[in-house]
């Protein structure tokens, strides 16, 4: 990743793979489940794991791209995905580990994403919308490919998630709150609103007009 980050650049990567790999988990059970060959769930679990970041180096104008300047990626993603294929009779209730290896992705992406842009010296609206870009477009190209309906796209706390801590974020800094722990905190909440919404079943509203 980037240098000068306030948070470590250790730490910062390794938040970094927790987020490839949870994301190649879940982008490999979703292509498995619909049939695809080994080549397809890897594809799937590669568009997952590093297409949001991708869309996001490119709106900030970062190059050459983070992935493939570090081909640890790829192995990481690849890898993952394999041995999963291998073990994945072993997952008997898809969904829900489709969705806690999503809120571990949208977290860990989230707060990555959020901090690559404040690097960039960018606005903190705009720092919000890139760690949500780097969450969420990864999942909505995965859903894609497979013929399902994006998650974020059906009324679910998910960005909302995600713009949540990176609020928390930006007041806790005005409150001189450490930055390395402010993190960790924005991780935690992000999580955390993802799992409760799960476990609660909580739905962003609609609007519908009265005919």
């Amino acid at each position: 990743m980037t240098n000068n980050l306030i948070f470590p650049d250790i730490l910062l990567y390794l938040l970094d793979m927790v987020g490839v790999i949870a994301c190649a988990i879940a982008g490999t059970l979703l292509a498995q489940h619909k049939g695809f060959d080994i080549a397809g769930c890897i594809l799937v679990s590669m568009v997952n794991a590093i297409g949001g970041g991708t869309l996001r180096d490119i709106a900030l104008d970062r190059h050459p791209l983070f992935w493939m300047t570090d081909l640890n990626y790829v192995i990481v993603i690849t890898a993952t995905s394999l041995i999963l294929q291998i073990f994945f009779h072993l997952y008997h209730k898809i969904d829900n580990a489709l969705k806690l290896f999503d809120a571990i992705g949208l977290a860990a992406f989230s707060v990555i994403g959020f901090k690559v842009a404040l690097n960039q010296d960018v606005s903190p609206m705009i720092a919000i919308m890139m760690g949500v870009w780097t969450a969420i477009i990864g999942g909505m190209l995965r859903d894609i490919i497979c013929n399902e309906i994006p998650l974020v796209l059906q009324r679910e706390i998910y960005i909302s998630a995600s713009i949540a801590g990176s609020v928390t974020y930006l007041l806790l800094e005005r409150l001189g709150v450490d930055a390395g722990l402010n993190e960790f905190i924005m991780l935690g909440v992000i999580f955390a609103v993802r799992m409760l919404a799960l476990r609660f079943d909580w739905h962003l509203p609609s609007i519908r007009l009265v005919d």
